[in-house]
């Protein structure tokens, strides 16, 4: 069994690619650049693995993707021990990394042929959509093109494993503040989604999009409206599909302290942030 085979057969994964850091490294400015260096100093290769999570559209205030267990350690927990392996059978340097990473994840997806770039940005999956975590492993084992994409075991050529955007635009009128532009690009300082969970104050005009917004972390409008995700499957890991908390309201968040905070919700994707970000948006739909 070679190596995509090895990674597309761990739990949790629907997909697993390869592709040449060099294609990548362009795109990276000088301090990513350097942070790629420290983690692994001859780095060459990048495995790229698909994580599904979509349990389905359930009503709720926090974005689909945090519903379930916290999606970096979900990646990091499958990816470590794989990778571990990978430097003790192979003698190079692996690293296993979420999206608390150097490397642009979307763009060496596509790389890896596990998936093509959407109108909103995101890597689609054929069975699952949009909604897939992306998780990689950085390494310094000499890069090995291969014809194939792995998945689920199966090789099948990168033309038949990936769809195309249909460009309807759906995802960009949806948008509430215009943050997705041509060719999957994304400005983040519009993004409703990285919006919610900003800290500090928030302009008139963001506060406003803020109170309109049905949830008080994240936003999944760009991926609800795009037909590639109409028959989306449901993800069959238990990570995301158990123990959801599709909603949080201004009682189980009040008085509680960062510490406190995070010992009444480990392990979930919002956690980082402390409780201040959901408090306020949840006081701004509250003057609404």
């Amino acid at each position: 069994m070679n190596i995509l085979d090895s990674l597309c057969a761990l739990d949790g994964i629907s997909a697993a690619g390869v592709c040449e850091l060099c294609r990548i490294t362009p795109v990276l400015d000088e301090s990513r650049r350097a942070w790629v260096a420290r983690l692994v100093p001859d780095a060459s290769t990048v495995f790229v693995a698909l994580f599904p999570y979509f349990a389905g559209n359930s009503d709720g205030n926090l974005s689909l993707y945090a519903r379930g267990r916290d999606y970096h350690a979900v990646i990091r927990d499958t990816l470590a021990p794989f990778a571990a392996r990978l430097e003790q059978d192979c003698g190079c340097r692996a690293v296993p990394l979420a999206d608390d990473s150097p490397l642009p994840e979307v763009r060496a997806a596509r790389l890896a042929g596990v998936g093509r770039i959407g109108e909103n940005g995101l890597i689609f999956d054929p069975t699952y959509g949009s909604y897939v975590f992306i998780g990689t492993i950085l390494t310094d084992l000499p890069f090995s093109p291969t014809p194939a994409v792995h998945r689920c075991g199966v090789s099948i050529p990168p033309s038949d494993t990936v769809i195309d955007c249909a460009h309807c635009g759906a995802c960009r009128r949806v948008c509430p503040l215009g943050a997705l532009g041509e060719h999957g690009l994304i400005d983040e300082s519009r993004c409703l989604s990285a919006l919610t969970q900003r800290g500090g104050a928030l302009s008139p005009a963001e506060a406003e999009a803020v109170r309109q917004h049905p949830l008080i972390w994240g936003c999944d409008l760009c991926q609800q409206v795009c037909p590639q995700n109409r028959h989306a499957h449901l993800s069959d890991n238990p990570a995301f599909r158990e123990n959801l908390l599709p909603t949080l309201n201004t009682g189980a968040l009040e008085g509680l302290t960062r510490r406190e905070f995070s010992e009444k919700y480990p392990g979930r994707a919002f956690t980082w942030r402390g409780p201040a970000p959901l408090r306020r948006n949840l006081n701004l739909k509250e003057e609404s």
